[in-house]
């Protein structure tokens, strides 16, 4: 069997294989093949961890280059996922993460845990909850409506309303209930036991019975800002873990990124802080359409990146960039494979260089540097007339120096 295919148990390919066959939306992550004459799952430009109902976990690495090992995948997976929103609080310099080979989903547990720990000892808040009781002696405030309904023969009794100050409070309600979730998946035996811990000390705190109300009715107060860490991950869990769930009969989830928006983001932030000079990157474009009718615009044109410079009122030095998640091998030249280039991309790009260059200028394609691809290819695409330039470019995702694209083809300058 090829070194590519991975044996997972018939429980939890059968239950794949459905989701894949499915018309479903969730069956868009994977697709099935033929590898040397055996019939495969294969997973479509996702990477994470796939949950199945018999407990399977199967984790997808993003694979760019031969000689990188997991290791290396799953640290330059979890870089490219700091640029989220979301996972902003990821701590990728972790020595443990380069040092032992967690699974991903023990590295989101462990930070989750590792925020909740600090919180705790920095103190749990707590807040007046307005309660009622049946007591044996006045205070707050006597519900008479309900003493008479209560304690019409029991006149020793008062029904009262009053203000306890607890720790019963909403954000405190669902990380206790993300805690008891995330249980039932870590499989780290480190995890499980400061689970317990922190479990123990949410003890008091019932768990959440509505979470959407909870979530609506958290307010980090001035003096709370050690709540967000882990409140962010919190809804993350409760959510799901990620953008894409298997929500289905079984109540499967999994924690799959989509990795054209996850290494979209990252070259993103990365050109905005990098990029010197006059250039200002501007992410997800959309003031331009493809046609208008009736003067009503239709399909919009979104490229990825725009660079823009101040006091350029022709656009002439504009660039447009797109981001694709896609394997290219520069070093195969034979016409007829296009180097792994689409056509398709090529129309796209042709769309907004008119739009938003008015034909003239330079587009660029960023696409993961490989050991196929690892340097600019030498010469521009040119459109008809060769106003305008089309620029293929690697992009170096495991580099650990700064420098991980080069653009100097567009005399463009980075620190």
């Amino acid at each position: 069997m090829s070194s590519r295919v991975e044996v997972i148990p018939q429980s939890a390919y059968d239950y794949l294989k459905s989701l894949c066959l499915c018309d479903d939306s969730e069956s868009r992550f994977m697709r099935l093949r033929q590898v040397d004459n055996c019939e495969v799952l294969q997973v479509k430009n996702y990477a994470g961890v796939i949950f199945t109902p018999d407990g399977t976990q199967i984790e997808v690495l993003p694979k760019v280059a031969k000689n990188s090992d997991d290791n290396a995948s799953r640290a330059s997976l979890l870089m490219m996922l700091k640029s989220l929103k979301q996972f902003r609080h990821l701590q990728t310099n972790n020595a443990n993460l380069a040092e032992n080979k967690i699974p991903l989903l023990e590295v989101f547990i462990s930070q989750f845990l590792a925020s909740v720990n600090t919180l705790i000892k920095r103190g749990l808040k707590s807040d007046y909850v307005l309660k009622e009781d049946n007591a044996a002696f006045l205070k707050g405030k006597l519900l008479v409506g309900k003493q008479v309904k209560h304690n019409f023969i029991n006149k020793h009794k008062f029904y009262v309303e009053y203000e306890e100050y607890l720790q019963d409070r909403p954000v405190n309600r669902l990380i206790h209930t993300a805690l008891v979730k995330v249980k039932g998946y870590s499989r780290s035996a480190n995890n499980q036991k400061l689970l317990q811990e922190l479990l123990f000390a949410f003890a008091d705190i019932p768990l959440s019975n509505n979470v959407k109300n909870d979530f609506a009715s958290v307010k980090l107060d001035r003096g709370m800002k050690y709540y967000e860490a882990p409140l962010a991950w919190t809804k993350l869990i409760i959510d799901g873990f990620s953008p894409l769930t298997l929500q289905g009969k079984s109540n499967a989830f999994s924690l799959l990124f989509p990795m054209e928006a996850v290494f979209e983001s990252y070259v993103a932030q990365y050109l905005k802080k990098h990029i010197i000079g006059l250039g200002e990157v501007s992410a997800q474009v959309s003031s331009k359409s493809l046609v208008d009718y009736g003067n009503t615009p239709y399909f919009l044109l979104k490229p990825d990146l725009y660079i823009s410079h101040k006091g350029d009122i022709d656009k002439n030095n504009d660039i447009v960039l797109d981001t694709k998640w896609k394997l290219i091998n520069e070093k195969n030249s034979k016409r007829k494979d296009k180097f792994g280039l689409s056509q398709a991309d090529f129309y796209q790009m042709l769309g907004y260089g008119h739009t938003y260059l008015n034909g003239k200028g330079s587009l660029v394609l960023i696409y993961p540097e490989t050991d196929t691809f690892s340097t600019a290819f030498p010469h521009s695409f040119n459109y008809e007339g060769g106003t305008l330039k089309l620029w293929v470019v690697p992009f170096d995702i495991q580099a650990k120096c700064e420098k991980r694209i080069d653009l100097s083809c567009l005399k463009i300058g980075l620190i």
